[in-house]
């Protein structure tokens, strides 16, 4: 009985403190910029004068979540988007002239970015920071207000971002929000102005037709299984040493980690010992090693090692390439190589989401091609090949949420491309302008002076303005 009525008072708390936002933005519907930087400012501050608890709070999280990992994937992103949005709002923020064509003369057009008005963020486990205030950033810089869930399986990380934005925002302009998947539910049923979830494909659709029934304007930030393509021209040991951090960041647990590996006929071998060598000369040992990143729980961990299980049991060759191979306690997994992989394996069915890497041989890169080409399209794909020719062949036959060439991941923290996902692997972008925009509404003005033509135009219809303008502009 007590655990439902806390959860009870929780669902009220989100109406009520939706309420509090949409006054306080009727209040002030259009903030200046000097406002927004403000705003900008603030939380910046907040990240950089505690960077130490929320390092403390993933890691606690996590059970070990490398110090280096939060200040790449969490901190250095977080904060390196936020001078980017200073640096460029006033830009975003000024007014865009259009062109008015002769038929509409005199007058005069332009396009004028407004806030939304009240922005939800939904947030999953594995970058709790960096994909709760990288969209915060944006609504933030586009004059909004947000209302924040977190995730469950972050709770010590909720705690200290909600002790802090109570301390650095009022509630009515940034609003944490805890609870489990009842409360998620709720709340992707609220009447937001804009609603953005970053997670899985399966939870997206749900929160999609949640969000429906207020006609919500949704932005999904999902997952895939992002392929990475080895080609024939590239050396082995420079294609793994560029892709390596991308894949053991955060031990895997990235949407845009590379999920598989393309490899020319009978490479395989060298492909594992050079993962071997690089991973063991980055990590000597796994088990209680700061640098190396935890699976985030036990559930995660299981169904990792379910994977495995089932590769092995229909024919895969597993390799472990850390020293460790089994840190159940810990949950600290190798990086694990998958040889002879089939499409009958669950880890080639599902996005795979931590250190375990299959790896494909193919003839040609056509049939690397095609093989991306019969599957949902996903959020990176990564191309390994110093030929112009081969890059532009793949880019042009493939879709995907991003590209990185001759690199892994880093994509996402280059503050002015957009970033979001194609298909099954997403809806909408954010990031830099395309972020701005996602969390404004273009409002179109067309102007006109005290002089109007448009009653030339009237009825009764066929006068010969009617005529000649048919015949000049119906052509």
């Amino acid at each position: 009985m007590g655990k439902f009525m806390e959860n009870n008072q929780d669902l009220q708390r989100l109406d009520y403190l939706l309420d509090q936002q949409k006054v306080a933005f009727n209040a002030q519907p259009f903030l200046s910029y000097e406002e927004r930087i403000s705003d900008l400012n603030t939380l910046k501050n907040m990240v950089l004068d505690n960077q130490s608890a929320l390092i403390d709070a993933m890691k606690e999280d996590f059970g070990n979540r490398s110090a280096d990992d939060s200040k790449i994937g969490d901190i250095l992103t977080t904060v390196a988007g936020i001078h980017y949005a200073k640096k460029k709002l006033k830009k975003w923020m000024k007014p865009q002239r259009r062109h008015v064509g002769i038929l509409f003369q005199p007058a005069s057009a332009r396009v004028e970015y407004q806030p939304l008005g009240t922005i939800g963020i939904m947030v999953p486990w594995n970058y709790p920071l960096f994909l709760a205030l990288g969209p915060l950033t944006t609504a933030l810089a586009a004059g909004n207000r947000a209302m924040i869930k977190m995730s469950e399986f972050t709770p010590k990380t909720t705690q200290v971002l909600s002790q802090l934005c109570a301390k650095y925002f009022n509630e009515d302009k940034v609003a944490i929000i805890d609870g489990d998947a009842s409360v998620a539910a709720k709340f992707s049923s609220l009447n937001f102005d804009h609603l953005f979830f970053t997670g899985s494909t399966n939870v997206g659709k749900l929160v999609m037709r949640a969000a429906s029934e207020n006609l919500t304007p949704v932005t999904l930030e999902l997952g895939g299984k992002s392929p990475a393509i080895i080609a024939p021209d590239m050396s082995i040991k420079t294609a793994i040493a560029r892709l390596m951090l991308g894949k053991t960041l955060n031990s895997g647990q990235t949407c845009v980690a590379p999920d598989y590996i393309f490899v020319p006929r009978g490479k395989s071998g060298e492909v594992v010992e050079e993962l071997r060598a690089l991973f063991n000369q980055m990590f000597p040992t796994v088990d209680n090693n700061n640098d190396y990143t935890s699976v985030v729980n036990d559930g995660q961990y299981n169904r990792l090692m379910g994977l495995l299980q089932d590769a092995k049991e229909k024919g895969a060759k597993i390799t472990a390439l850390g020293q460790n191979p089994h840190c159940d306690k810990t949950r600290q997994l190798p990086l694990t190589a998958i040889e002879n992989v089939t499409e009958e394996m669950t880890v080639m069915q599902q996005e795979i989401f931590g250190p375990l890497l299959p790896i494909i041989e193919y003839e040609t890169v056509d049939d690397a091609i095609a093989y991306i080409q019969r599957h949902e399209r996903p959020l990176a794909l990564y191309i390994y090949s110093f030929d112009k020719q081969i890059q532009r062949h793949i880019l042009a036959n493939t879709h995907s949420g991003g590209v990185c060439i001759n690199e892994a991941a880093f994509h996402v923290a280059v503050e002015d491309l957009p970033f979001g996902g194609v298909g099954h692997s997403g809806m909408g972008n954010y990031h830099g302008v395309e972020g701005f925009k996602t969390f404004s509404h273009a409002k179109a003005i067309l102007s006109r002076g005290k002089i109007s033509l448009t009653s030339l135009l009237f009825p009764p219809y066929g006068k010969s303005l009617h005529n000649l303008v048919y015949k000049l502009f119906i052509r």
